[in-house]
């Protein structure tokens, strides 16, 4: 396919700025490697997930991820993610990049596009897709002479996945027939449902006898105080309720398990093997190991870690998972994407201190008001999987192809 006007102004454009990638010390794995570029930092973790589950299913694959250069990554990448600076827009720069890691597969999440790192993408044959395509823009700036680049830089995709239907009919109407678009949908962190054992199970849902049960998952030490508070306030209507806390560090176990003793309530401890009696207030565990019986056994999780900053949230998609309806603090910086999505989907809401925290456990002992929000989750984690199954069905049909006639 030839390039369009603008893209070719914007290569020699390209062409000018000086080259800044001198060589690679990271060395290239044996088998296939998936790229990820992710113009967004902060969405790294998600696209590195996918592209892990991805290479996982490959019998030799590995994962590189890139970012733009200079960017801060401020999340943790999953274990087995290779994670380098994306190159420049400077071909010397872009061959040297392509030339070491020799990808199978490319896939771009933006809307920043690099025009010239695509072309030559497209240049060497190597099948890339466009995710979560909506209003795609340019990464860098540059003057205003010549023709757009954008669309001839969107021809260049093997195919693109867009975020909504609208823009599939869009982006179909300024590519043409032969362009592969596709609606997908938003890409959000992949939620495998935590484990249990069923004995466990049966034997806790045995010993509540139906008595309401909240959880107060991964909590800080400074968070125990609002958590107790509201749970002081809710007793007074409801005084069958149990609470579970779950500290978020295994190590300020101790120290929290005396503070709830010391301010007077019924303590069973599981990790010494009791289970909750008819008059015991609060059962506390000492370590997140088994979320999974938690998350099942209480209809309401707070997810700590989040009323106070410091911590940045937890994943609220173990919960929404497993049909616990979902409390959260202000502080959800590192998992921002899930929680609003969440939160608008009306499987999420937001807590501040003791007394709205009062407030919402009070509407949500209403069980019609926790069934619609427990369902409302789990639709939105059912849903951002058949978004990531879509891509990885895509990708593995894609990278047989490529295998098939190389």
């Amino acid at each position: 396919m030839a390039r369009s006007l603008g893209l070719a102004t914007y290569l020699a454009f390209a062409r000018r700025q000086p080259p800044q990638l001198r060589g690679i010390d990271c060395p290239r794995p044996d088998g296939e490697v998936i790229w990820v570029h992710c113009a967004e930092p902060s969405r790294a973790r998600t696209l590195a997930k996918l592209g892990l589950r991805l290479a996982h299913q490959r019998a030799n694959a590995h994962l590189l991820l890139t970012t733009p250069a200079g960017a801060s990554l401020t999340q943790t990448l999953p274990e087995g993610a290779i994670w380098q600076p994306c190159p420049s827009e400077n071909p010397s720069d872009i061959a040297v990049f392509l030339a070491h890691w020799a990808p199978d597969l490319a896939l771009w999440i933006g809307p920043a596009l690099r025009p010239a790192l695509i072309d030559a993408i497209r240049t060497r044959e190597i099948p890339s897709i466009l995710l979560e395509a909506q209003k795609p823009k340019l990464e860098q700036r540059r003057r205003r002479w010549g023709p757009e680049p954008i669309r001839g830089t969107l021809a260049r995709f093997t195919s693109i996945f867009t975020q909504t239907e609208e823009a599939q009919t869009r982006f179909g109407k300024l590519l043409g027939d032969t362009a592969d678009v596709q609606f997908n949908g938003i890409l959000m962190e992949e939620a495998p449902a935590l484990p249990v054992q069923d004995s466990d199970l049966e034997e806790v849902r045995a010993s509540l006898a139906g008595r309401p049960v909240w959880l107060a998952a991964r909590l800080q030490p400074r968070e125990l105080n609002v958590v107790l508070n509201a749970y002081r306030s809710v007793l007074r209507l409801s005084y069958r309720m149990l609470l579970v806390v779950v500290p978020d560090n295994p190590a300020d176990a101790a120290n929290m398990k005396a503070a709830i003793c010391d301010d007077g309530w019924r303590v069973a401890d599981w990790d010494d093997g009791d289970f909750p009696e008819e008059n015991t207030q609060v059962l506390f565990t000492h370590t997140p190991d088994e979320l999974g019986l938690w998350y099942r056994v209480a209809p309401v999780s707070l997810v700590g870690s989040s009323l106070k900053s410091g911590a940045g949230g937890r994943d609220p998609l173990e919960p929404a998972a497993l049909g616990s309806a979902i409390l959260y603090g202000p502080s959800v910086r590192r998992y921002l994407s899930s929680y609003t999505r969440l939160a608008n989907e009306g499987a999420a809401r937001i807590v501040k201190d003791a007394n709205s925290l009062t407030a919402a456990l009070m509407v949500l002992a209403a069980p019609d008001q926790v069934a619609a929000m427990a369902h409302a989750g789990w639709k939105v984690v059912s849903d951002s999987a058949a978004v990531s199954d879509q891509v990885i069905n895509h990708a593995h049909a894609l990278l047989d192809t490529r295998s098939e006639t190389s």
